[in-house]
């Protein structure tokens, strides 16, 4: 299959402090191996039409399913997704095989 994403769309609730939230995550997965890599953004446009208030993603990126489910079930991913998701107003998950339609160009 090979590479494997794990794609959040994510709504924080009001009041809650975006910066902390995003060092958790940055903490939790520095540590672990399994992660591949680790990358977020807040949306820019904000279309509400088409974001339907989802504000940031969080992508990370494993060599295989089998490392996803080893982070899924890992005690300091469980730790910090309850925390992560009692910040949260909404969110949607999707875990995708990565197929590369247009690779990037060489150095």
């Amino acid at each position: 299959m090979g590479e494997v994403k794990h794609l959040c769309l994510v709504k924080f609730k009001e009041g809650v402090v975006v910066e902390d939230v995003l060092k958790g995550m940055t903490d939790l997965v520095a540590g672990m191996d399994m992660v591949k890599s680790f990358e977020w953004g807040q949306d820019v446009l904000n279309q509400e039409m088409l974001t339907q208030g989802f504000t940031h993603v969080f992508s990370l990126t494993f060599a295989s399913a089998d490392d996803l489910a080893t982070y899924m079930g890992h005690d300091r991913h469980a730790a910090f997704a309850a925390t992560f998701m009692a910040a949260l107003d909404k969110v949607v998950v999707i875990d995708f095989p990565v197929v590369v339609a247009k690779p990037p160009p060489p150095p």
